[in-house]
């Protein structure tokens, strides 16, 4: 079981370097802060389009399939399993249904005159309820609320993990650092919360490997489940966490040992520039393309 292959949420894909990884920071910050954003008061027309912009970019960045094939695979999966178990569900309505007109139309029509097609006295059908099959059941409320929670579940972690997929730490950072600048005249110390962030992002790729070597160390030891049962399996658990705990709480010493024999004080004494960001041709055609973006979500993408 290797989490850093199968797995890999969260960690930087150094090689190849696509489009995605030569725009700057910022504008893909902006970019994933709108994904997050516009879908708040959307419809569902919208929510779906933004899964799909996901999926399209994906695609034509060229990342590596094994990079994307199994953490999109599985949140899809997710992501389907979320919609059909929310469309089945009961949608919070406490009512009997009933349809909004009679079932027998000459109620609404004069007598010995029929309803055409074209004519104002023709009704259309309505039904609240979609499907019902025995216990199934599928409403318009419920297959609504199916679509939200199924696309945001993939929009926010699938958006975010594209986002750090293509940016290293240090480009998070410092472009966390650029668009923070105005927050100085407030006294917020943004080289201080800028470095925090960077260790942590540091620190995710060193507690994935801790969590690995665990399990590996005890599915080594073939231990028997069935006759530790309940309260061993626990008890063994609970070791393994101690062991986890003092392991990242010894990776944070020798990091913080190592910052201080390089002789760092402070952010402020003790800054690397590490990128100089500087706005591309391909920066201003994202930002005029986030423009497009934004005018179709307002026309179109709001919720009736």
């Amino acid at each position: 079981m290797d989490l850093l292959r199968s797995l890999p949420l969260g960690l930087y894909l150094e090689q190849p370097q696509t489009w995605l990884h030569k725009l700057d920071p910022r504008v893909k910050f902006v970019w994933l802060m709108s994904f997050l954003t516009s879908y708040s008061f959307a419809n569902n027309q919208w929510r779906i389009l933004l899964v799909s912009l996901l999926i399209i970019f994906t695609l034509i960045a060229r990342i590596p399939r094994r990079v994307w094939q199994q953490q999109m695979g599985w949140l899809l999966t997710l992501s389907f399993l979320v919609l059909l178990i929310a469309a089945i569900s009961p949608d919070g309505l406490g009512i009997t249904y009933q349809p909004r007109l009679p079932a027998n139309e000459q109620i609404l029509t004069q007598p010995n005159q029929q309803p055409t097609p074209n004519s104002p006295l023709s009704t259309k059908k309505y039904s609240y309820v979609l499907f019902h099959q025995g216990p199934v059941k599928v409403t318009r409320r419920s297959l609504d609320l199916a679509v939200r929670l199924s696309t945001i579940l993939f929009t926010v972690i699938y958006s975010t993990n594209l986002y750090l997929l293509t940016t290293a730490p240090e480009e998070i950072t410092t472009a966390f650092e650029s668009i923070m600048q105005p927050l100085r005249r407030l006294k917020i110390p943004v080289t201080e919360i800028t470095l925090t962030l960077t260790l942590s992002l540091r620190f995710i790729p060193l507690v994935l490997e801790e969590v690995q070597n665990l399990i590996r160390s005890v599915m080594t030891r073939a231990i028997n489940w069935k006759k530790l049962g309940l309260k061993g399996a626990v008890k063994v658990w609970m070791i393994v966490a101690e062991r986890l705990l003092e392991n990242l709480l010894l990776r944070a010493e020798q990091m913080a040992n190592a910052m201080m024999v390089r002789g760092f004080t402070s952010p402020n004494e003790h800054k690397v520039q590490w990128h100089e960001l500087k706005l591309k041709r391909w920066d201003w055609l994202a930002i005029a393309t986030l423009t497009l973006f934004w005018g179709v979500r307002l026309v179109l993408g709001n919720q009736i």
